[in-house]
């Protein structure tokens, strides 16, 4: 299941909705993002942060997940998954993303997961802008090195 929304999601009621439809998982992994109070680019000194505005491309997005979604399918033998992406505007602490994955065997769920994280992170078509107060634009937040070479690891 994949699901982009404005609205916050309780972890607790995604798990069980993951349980169920399971059945017989040997395993269940969550993850759930937050948005960050600081933000340190590179060797910047940290920033911080009041807002997190989310935007992207209804439609296309939805796709990209899919297409995420279908290619941890292929790769792990998964009995669920459920990826829930927040967009509009939000605040430091606030839940920005969960992923969830069920399988037979642990080492799937959490391969898997962690596949899909890393693949959100780098692919997915969202676009984050940050502002540290409430005047001004705020900035666009750039993808990093890191997120870039997160993915490299799935490359077989």
């Amino acid at each position: 299941m994949i699901e982009i929304r404005e609205h916050d999601f309780d972890i607790g009621f995604e798990y069980e909705s993951i349980r169920k439809i399971a059945g017989d998982a040997g395993a269940i992994v969550t993850f759930s993002g937050l948005v960050r109070e600081f933000y340190q680019p590179g060797t910047e000194s940290k920033r911080s942060i009041k807002t997190l505005l989310l935007e992207h491309y209804p439609g296309m997005t939805e796709k990209a997940l899919q297409k995420i979604e279908s290619d941890a399918r292929e790769r792990w033998d998964l009995l669920d998954v459920r990826i829930i992406h927040r967009v509009g505007l939000l605040k430091p602490q606030d839940q920005i993303v969960f992923v969830g994955t069920a399988s037979a065997h642990r080492l799937a769920a959490f391969e898997s997961a962690s596949f899909i994280m890393d693949f959100l992170k780098s692919k997915a078509p969202f676009w984050k802008k940050e502002k540290e107060n409430d005047n001004g634009e705020g900035q666009w937040v750039q993808s990093r090195d890191t997120d870039v070479e997160a993915i490299r690891r799935w490359s077989v």
